[in-house]
């Protein structure tokens, strides 16, 4: 008989005293869960979501370069940066339900300016990677036991 356990992947927002001034406390915020239910897309208690394997249909690690706005008398020319921020999120099938988070209430139109390459549901369906630790290939492991058919897609070299 075996005890092998999944390999459940779970990741934590690393404290900072700036929890306390948005009034967080100093308790541990859950950034990203894969467990055998779904995936956890954590944050603050008002953007966690739980999104169930069966309305998975990918899960995403991308990339979100920054802009530089440089303004040219009336013209505002937008030029990429070579600074960014790299993003997990899970694409969804159609018609899901939304889910709660820091982006869910961006417009089509405003998602669109920040991350072109991104679709509006997998914007929103996203969390930041800044201030906790990730790891790709726990992550891959753990999608792997408990849902084999998911794949893991790594688009951070879209732009």
């Amino acid at each position: 008989m075996s005890n092998w356990e999944p390999p459940v992947y779970e990741t934590y927002l690393t404290r900072t005293p700036v929890q306390l001034l948005f009034g967080v406390g100093w308790k541990r915020l859950l950034m990203l869960r894969v467990e055998h239910a779904g995936v956890i897309l954590g944050g603050t208690p008002k953007q966690t979501a739980f999104v169930p394997w069966q309305d998975i249909t990918a899960v995403v690690i991308w990339r979100r370069y920054l802009r530089d706005v440089t303004t040219l008398g009336q013209l505002r020319l937008f030029t990429p940066s070579d600074e960014w921020i790299d993003f997990v999120g899970v694409r969804r099938h159609p018609g899901a339900p939304p889910l709660p988070g820091p982006n869910s209430k961006l417009r089509p139109e405003q998602t669109a300016k920040l991350a072109r390459h991104i679709d509006h549901d997998l914007f929103l369906a996203s969390r930041a990677i800044r201030l906790w630790r990730f790891d790709l290939e726990r992550l891959r492991s753990a999608v792997g036991a408990f849902a084999p058919h998911i794949p893991v897609r790594d688009e951070r070299h879209l732009r």
